[in-house]
């Protein structure tokens, strides 16, 4: 990838066999019968406690890398799974799960085969929905992001996506100690993908462990 804008995947979290989101996905339920288990770690960290307004939480590993969520990245790029619960682009009045000031703070492209016009909201997050490719979307992130990284945010379908058309510079995965047994998977289809990447792993003493993945030669 040229230049000193990179794509990045930051603290994706799976479980033990892989999974990155569940099944029954709805308004009530963004992750299905995963509910919090895939995030209880970040929850827990000192960075996690202050975005819900409360104090304490751990520090370490997990609240290092977690506070790296908005260095650099100018914009990002999320599945249609992401925004909203199957269903969501039948009501004009959603506007994702996250309030009237999302955590992005930049713009955000949503990629859905229902387009609409963008979407503004407080704290300098733009929604905007694109039916297109991995690679004319990065283009448009790019651009968005005034040379800064652009993050790709899930969910684990468009990850690999990504990975797939080999536009992905940088992986965070976080290997979270549950086990899901259903819901879409994140390695599927990514055989060899050592080939490809550095990868170094560091366990946390919260349990889970930290897999960095960075492009060879990047």
């Amino acid at each position: 990838m040229a230049g000193t804008s990179r794509t990045r995947v930051q603290h994706f979290a799976v479980s033990l066999d892989g999974f990155g989101t569940g099944v029954g996905l709805s308004r009530e339920a963004p992750f299905g019968h995963a509910g919090h288990k895939l995030h209880e770690w970040m929850f827990a960290t000192r960075w996690g406690r202050q975005m819900f307004g409360q104090e304490g939480g751990t520090r370490g590993i997990d609240d290092a890398l977690v506070r790296q969520f908005s260095h650099g990245i100018g914009a990002e790029i999320m599945g249609a799974g992401k925004f909203g619960p199957p269903g969501w682009h039948e009501d004009p009045d959603w506007t994702g799960w996250w309030g009237a000031n999302p955590p992005f703070h930049t713009p955000v492209f949503v990629l859905t085969h229902h387009p609409r016009p963008p979407l503004e909201m407080e704290g300098g997050t733009t929604f905007h929905f694109l039916d297109a490719a991995p690679a004319e979307a990065l283009a448009a992130a790019r651009d968005a992001a005034g040379g800064m990284d652009v993050r790709i945010g899930g969910g684990p379908s468009m990850v690999r996506d990504f990975v797939a058309a080999g536009l992905v510079d940088h992986m965070h995965i976080v290997v979270v100690p549950v086990l899901l047994g259903r819901g879409v998977r994140l390695w599927d289809g990514m055989e060899s993908l050592e080939d490809r990447y550095d990868i170094e792993m560091v366990a946390s003493l919260s349990g889970v462990m930290h897999v960095m993945l960075a492009r060879t030669g990047g």
